[in-house]
């Protein structure tokens, strides 16, 4: 056999027997030289077994000293490492296009998880029904921080439509109320991390409660978004995504994660780093399903809701009626109940270094500054944070006692008057809000038919606004809204008590017009029809879309069908779209005829379709306000006028 067939044949066996450790494969079932480069220098104990279980490779990289093997390793690395090995049709296309400069293979050193696409999607032109379920392409894609350059910067909307009760109307304007803040119930449609950055510019600080429902990483759910990533990438993926919903959260906002045990443990240690361990407040199970009878072991029948809050010292959570005869009865004005003291002394959290923000001075009513009572000598703690401590004290709800030539700080609490409602708070226990069947059922009865999988039962979310406290003009996101769950119990409560709470939907999925917007058009004309006073009680939403540029390019790629149309896009892409600074724009011979070779194999189209999205430069899938007169865009006079009406100031920041 001639020596470069010999050569070949050991690469492959080597190969495969690399590829049998998952530790050296990637997404695509191709070997990770890195990964295995790395192992070996730490000589791992998995990797030289695996290297030893084969004769022929122990003798390629291993000498034997006196009835020892001892592991070669700068051998085992220099083979490794040659740019002959590995050189399938892949990496050459990789190597010839410039997607491997300088070792770049972005996902092993990433950061922020885009998560493209092809919009996540497993479910095929807005089916649901599993016999018509197909699972398309999925690209994750993972940038590393030194690639970001303007993938954050707010972005160009387009395609404004009103819906009202009385059908679809032409935007001529973002209403604001009397603060400046927009007004509108809003449902926009892009990626959802970079369309939380561009909310930013009008709403940082400003939600009040944030409900999320994301994949759950399981790899078999049939919600309209492709769950099955690796650990880690799920990780990093809900990490951008919180650390930006953490920034719209009003100091006193709340944030409600779904999951279910595949990362329910992984999701709230991540939620202590992000919005402090200080603020968690409860997990709470949802009895959420019925077992299934082919259970291994026990029936599964929860999922649970993590509950944090931005500051919890600052939020005040609602509550239900109460009737419970001892407590104090009504009266006609406000009598004292009873006192308790503001300032923690005792048990966890009290000490100054444990809640440095709950540690500062108040004005007696003799102008002096009052501390926290002393523990041992330690400073305590205040239970509220200074800005809900003012209100309070302006409120005459804080009484000072001077004891032993010392002030004492003292919260007064009121026996409830006719018109204060008797409260008892809710549970952690979710098992009287509905399930996913009552949650279809409802759509049902929208819709006609089924039209989407294990919706969430609007009573859910009518519990977290409850347990929220959301108020009139209060404002709830929801950035993976499926069918609309969480926008329809907005509009359900406000009907109930009147209230003026506003929505703002986030979703990239291609249901979000015939499904989503479609039954929020359904919803706000029933509720009209059932209460024609409703009509101006905030029942009308915008819609619009993040303006798409290098993103149109990956929704061509994503519906090709063939290898052939993927060379034509290919050429597309190098003459017109924005491309990674390191890829070579030409397309030349020898890289077209590896890319063709690859669409033969197992997998080929799947495999082409990402080296060409990599091609992309990520930083303009979406067009930035920045370039909006940038003539190459073609942003119409009409939608420039609507972007200034919507970021304001911002528009020209």
């Amino acid at each position: 056999m001639p020596e470069n067939n010999i050569t070949k044949s050991f690469d492959k066996r080597l190969i495969d027997l690399l590829k049998t450790d998952s530790r050296f494969v990637d997404d695509e079932g191709e070997l990770i030289k890195a990964a295995v480069i790395d192992r070996a220098w730490k000589i791992d104990r998995d990797l030289v077994k695996l290297l030893l279980s084969e004769p022929e490779i122990e003798k390629k990289f291993f000498d034997e000293i006196e009835g020892h093997w001892i592991f070669n390793i700068n051998t085992f690395i220099e083979y490794m490492s040659d740019k002959n090995f590995l050189a399938n049709s892949y990496t050459r296309f990789r190597n010839k296009i410039g997607l491997n400069i300088g070792g770049k293979f972005l996902r092993e050193r990433g950061e922020v998880s885009l998560v493209w696409p092809y919009k996540d999607c497993v479910l095929e032109g807005g089916q649901i029904k599993e016999e018509e379920k197909r699972k398309e392409i999925f690209f994750n894609e993972i940038l590393a921080q030194d690639e970001i350059d303007r993938l954050f910067d707010p972005k160009v909307l387009t395609n404004f439509k009103r819906y009202t009760p009385d059908g679809e109307q032409k935007v001529t304007e973002i209403k604001r109320d009397e603060n400046g803040t927009i007004k509108e119930n809003l449902i926009i449609k892009g990626n959802n991390l970079l369309a939380l950055h561009t909310l930013k510019t009008q709403f940082r600080g400003k939600v009040k409660l944030i409900y999320i429902d994301p994949p759950y990483n399981t790899g078999n759910d049939s919600f309209g978004y492709n769950d099955n990533f690796n650990h880690s990438s799920w990780l990093t993926f809900m990490k951008n995504r919180l650390e930006v919903a953490r920034e719209l959260l009003r100091e006193d906002g709340i944030i409600f994660v779904q999951c279910d045990d595949n990362e329910q443990a992984y999701l709230k240690v991540l939620m202590d780093e992000i919005f402090r361990k200080d603020n968690f407040i409860a997990s709470m199970p949802w009895k959420g399903r019925g077992g299934r009878q082919d259970a291994t072991y026990v029936a599964d029948i929860h999922e649970y809701v993590l509950f944090f809050a931005k500051n919890k010292d600052d939020f005040i959570a609602g509550g239900m009626k109460k009737e419970d005869e001892k407590f104090p009865k009504f009266d006609d004005t406000k009598q004292l109940h009873y006192k308790t003291q503001l300032a923690r002394k005792w048990g966890s959290n009290s000490r100054r270094e444990d809640r440095p923000n709950l540690y500062y001075s108040i004005k007696s009513p003799e102008g002096s500054n009052v501390y926290p009572a002393l523990n041992d000598g330690n400073a305590g703690c205040w239970r509220w944070s200074k800005k809900r401590m003012n209100k309070e004290i302006h409120e005459g709800n804080i009484e000072f006692v001077k004891k032993n030539n010392e002030w004492i700080v003292y919260q007064k609490i009121y026996k409830p008057t006719k018109n204060e409602l008797r409260t008892k708070k809710f549970t952690t226990w979710l098992d009287d809000v509905g399930s996913t069947s009552s949650g279809t059922e409802e759509l049902r009865k929208l819709f006609g038919e089924k039209v989407f999988d294990y919706p969430k039962p609007t009573s859910l979310i009518k519990r977290m606004i409850k347990i929220g406290n959301v108020r009139d003009r209060d404002i709830v996101l929801d950035f993976f809204p499926g069918s609309g769950t969480t926008a329809h119990a907005v509009l359900e409560s406000n009907k109930e008590d009147g209230g003026n709470r506003k929505f703002i939907l986030v979703e990239q999925m291609n249901y979000i017009e015939n499904v989503t917007v479609e039954r929020i058009k359904r919803v706000m004309k029933k509720i009209y029809k059932e209460n024609l006073l409703f009509k101006d009680v905030n029942t009308n939403f915008i819609y619009c879309e993040l303006m798409k540029y290098n993103e149109a390019f990956m929704d061509k790629i994503q519906s090709a069908k063939t290898s052939d149309e993927l060379l034509e896009i290919w050429k597309d892409i190098a003459e017109n779209s924005f491309l990674n600074w390191y890829v070579n724009p030409e397309t030349p011979k020898e890289a077209v005829n590896n890319f063709i070779e690859i669409g033969r194999f197992e997998n080929g189209l799947e495999k082409q379709k990402k080296l060409l999205a990599e091609l992309l430069n990520k930083n303009q899938l979406y067009v930035n306000l920045s370039e909006i007169d940038d003539e190459d865009f073609k942003v119409s006079e009409e939608d420039k006028k609507l972007n200034q009406s919507f970021y304001g100031e911002a528009y020209n920041g």
